[in-house]
């Protein structure tokens, strides 16, 4: 275990509708849509903890309430238990379970709010500590190394680090010659160019340089634009498996893989 990632905090936005996996999250916000038997919020904290990660700082919004139910009744959904009605109700839990020790702050941040509102709400419940943590959307999975992360981070010396990776091809693509075209080409495995995957290392002072408590405030444009142009953004290249949750074909995708045991964002999870 790393212990300076232990002493880490890691900020997962939630709060979002998932529009886009509409038959889903009609009923579930889509952090909270199920990879196999867990939710995709649980696969990517249990990424974190595998780097000595426990201090989970969820971000909420739409259907917060079940977040609170899930991690309320955490230990009932994990473990046989023995409950004891009466005026002094007792529950005793049977088994010990593999998130012993997790830290998980549910922190209302905004029904409408966008993504950079929702990190400066949220920002009170950070490890004061701690000038660096860990941030990441609620609806991607991937095989990054966080301690190579965080040290690419710390060598920087930049307010933010970005993991930069490369999106799956949704299409193939026509060879041609001239006009005449030659055949075809599948899908190539990644496609050329990067994304910005999540899995981000901020330091605090990006929050009081370029965020402000505005529900319209979207981390990814005008913040995110002035810290690069301000020479204060780095990437950090992951070349590994990185995959998103945002319809139905890939929430398929990801549960198979699950299902037949071939989960590639498991890598760094211990047995």
């Amino acid at each position: 275990m790393n212990t300076t990632l232990e002493n880490m905090a890691v900020m997962i936005l939630c709060g979002g509708k998932g529009t886009r996996l509409r038959d889903v999250t009609e009923l579930l916000p889509k952090p909270m849509v199920p990879i196999g038997e867990q939710p995709i919020v649980w696969h990517i904290m249990k990424s974190y903890a595998a780097f000595g990660v426990r201090k989970f700082i969820l971000c909420l919004g739409y259907k917060q309430e079940a977040f609170s139910d899930y991690f309320m009744n955490y230990h009932l959904r994990r473990s046989d238990a023995t409950i004891t009605l009466g005026s002094s109700p007792r529950i005793r839990i049977h088994h010990e379970i593999d998130e012993a020790g997790w830290e998980v702050t549910l922190a209302g941040t905004g029904l409408e709010s966008m993504t950079g509102d929702r990190v400066f709400r949220a920002a009170k419940y950070l490890p004061e500590d701690q000038e660096d943590f860990f941030l990441t959307y609620g609806d991607g999975v991937a095989d990054v190394d966080l301690e190579k992360l965080y040290q690419h981070h710390c060598q920087s010396g930049k307010l933010l680090t970005i993991s930069a990776v490369h999106p799956e091809p949704r299409f193939g693509e026509m060879l041609l010659d001239g006009d005449d075209v030659r055949g075809f080409e599948e899908k190539p495995p990644m496609a050329e160019g990067y994304i910005n995957g999540g899995f981000m290392v901020m330091n605090k002072k990006f929050i009081s340089r370029y965020l402000a408590d505005d529900p319209a405030h979207f981390l990814e444009r005008a913040p995110m634009e002035r810290c690069a142009a301000d020479g204060e953004m780095q990437a950090y290249r992951h070349e590994g498996y990185w995959q998103c949750m945002d319809n139905q074909r890939e929430y398929h995708l990801l549960n198979d893989l699950w299902n037949n045991g071939n989960a590639p964002w498991t890598k760094y999870w211990k047995s």
